[in-house]
């Protein structure tokens, strides 16, 4: 794979060499040869080649150990965790790509296992790709990869005309769906390798824990999603640990947060237990991730104030009672001297004009960038460089 390249004297090939691994200099060198003793100096339009993903850098995932490459739980808990939370976990949020190319334009091929239609949720958001690109260390939407209406098997164009110079880019993998192959389209003549800068840092990522909201129910783009949000505001790698409807404190999830390097972790899952779960359940889920990280900060969320529950009297006491209950339980915690956990408590947390859901629970654009800025100076007070 060559890529189109401008004249450059000998003093900057030798530059060149310095700066980028020897394979990817070898190759623009012999090429620039080409090039030069051609006369060539403007960019060449060619057709889209599709070239598999696998040499390609996958982040956003746990642990390495999955059954298949694009998803987000071990193997071994296939057979120890609930069916739903391990079919849950063949869901591809959180992941994403990262690459570098100077092609002119971008194309994507992908197959998902299952064809799953949402009626509260966009096409885009359940099975369809957000690609950004490296601005001077800010991640900038470059567009979004939107599935055929419906099947399994989906190909689109997200973006062409570009110059030629090379860029970084980061794909964001879909949120409520399984991946089972991708291709990533570029022009014949361009380069298509891993990147040459490593951002979002990939060390000791944000781990957070929760439920559809977490998940990316209901952002109208993978990109959206509010962990999504936070990573590239931060940098830093985020792992989604969202299941939807399943956030339930199983000890199997514990045990993996526990087991990875995490610099902090974030546990969201009030929406999907009740006040018997949480007094049951929750001081134990707690204590297998401390026999793991026995410092590593970690922030208990309430559950937000929904705009269902100024009206729904019911809903509203189910939420305070369940709020009341996770604060007792965090209380105990800090009086049996746990310095390292902190309470991020729920009025606010996505404005006050109830305009912030799509159902009145799950999240719109709007509500997943305020949840965002609501939880990014607690993330951030607490991150671990």
């Amino acid at each position: 794979m060559f890529g189109v390249i401008e004249r450059l004297s000998v003093i900057h090939v030798i530059n060149h060499h310095f700066s980028f691994n020897y394979k990817m200099v070898m190759i623009r060198y012999v090429f620039l040869l080409a090039t030069y003793f051609l006369g060539l100096s403007t960019p060449v339009r060619s057709q889209v080649v599709y070239h598999p993903v696998s040499t390609l850098p996958l982040y956003g995932k746990i642990t390495k150990d999955t059954e298949t490459r694009y998803e987000r739980l071990p193997l071994s808990l296939k057979d120890q965790v609930r069916t739903a939370v391990w079919d849950l976990g063949k869901n591809t949020a959180g992941l994403y790509l990262r690459f570098m190319s100077n092609s002119t334009s971008i194309a994507l091929k992908w197959t998902v296992y299952q064809d799953r239609v949402m009626n509260h949720m966009t096409a885009t958001g359940t099975k369809g790709f957000d690609l950004y690109s490296l601005k001077e260390n800010n991640w900038v939407f470059v567009n979004s990869a939107r599935p055929q209406k419906e099947g399994l098997t989906h190909e689109a164009s997200i973006i062409a005309n570009m110059d030629s110079s090379e860029k970084e880019f980061l794909l964001y993998f879909p949120l409520y769906v399984g991946i089972v192959d991708l291709y990533i389209g570029v022009d014949s003549a361009a380069i298509i390798a891993p990147p040459l800068v490593e951002l979002p840092v990939s060390g000791r990522p944000v781990v957070c824990y929760g439920t559809s909201i977490l998940q990316g129910g209901c952002a109208s783009r993978p990109g959206m999603a509010h962990v999504s949000i936070l990573s590239r505001r931060f940098n830093r790698e985020f792992i989604n640990l969202g299941f939807s409807n399943n956030a339930r404190l199983d000890y199997e999830i514990a045990e993996i947060i526990g087991d990875c390097d995490a610099s902090v972790i974030v546990l969201d899952f009030m929406p999907n237990v009740n006040v018997k779960l949480i007094e049951q359940n929750l001081a134990e889920f707690y204590k297998v991730i401390r026999r793991g990280l026995p410092k590593v900060p970690i922030l208990f969320v309430e559950n937000p104030m929904l705009p269902q529950s100024e009206f729904d009297r019911r809903m509203k006491k189910f939420i305070d009672d369940k709020n009341a209950a996770l604060r007792s339980v965090f209380h105990e915690l800090v009086s049996d001297g746990d310095q390292n956990i902190f309470l991020i408590t729920g009025p606010g947390m996505i404005g006050t004009d109830n305009e912030a859901t799509v159902d009145g629970i799950h999240f719109t654009d709007l509500g997943f960038q305020r949840y965002a800025d609501y939880l990014s100076p607690y993330v951030g007070r607490y991150l671990v460089e």
